[in-house]
């Protein structure tokens, strides 16, 4: 191993991913939702932090319009 390294000559590349790192928010979310996201996640053995990320994931690539009825 080299006592020192010449930064200059290194070959730096961009993290491909950067762009998809997440990003903490803070979000007001019904106990009953998470009760519901919880209990889904329980299932499928996985945290429902991820299972909520992976649905709002899902509803953004596919574009996926907001359709509300009020009564």
């Amino acid at each position: 191993m080299l006592e020192e390294y010449d930064i200059d000559k290194l070959n730096p590349r961009p993290n491909p991913y950067a762009k998809e790192l997440k990003k903490q928010v803070t979000i007001k979310i019904s106990p009953s939702v998470i009760d519901y996201f919880k209990e889904q996640a329980s299932k499928v053995g996985m945290p429902y932090q991820t299972l909520i990320n992976l649905y709002l994931s899902d509803c953004a690539k596919e574009k996926k319009e907001l359709q509300m009825t009020w009564k």
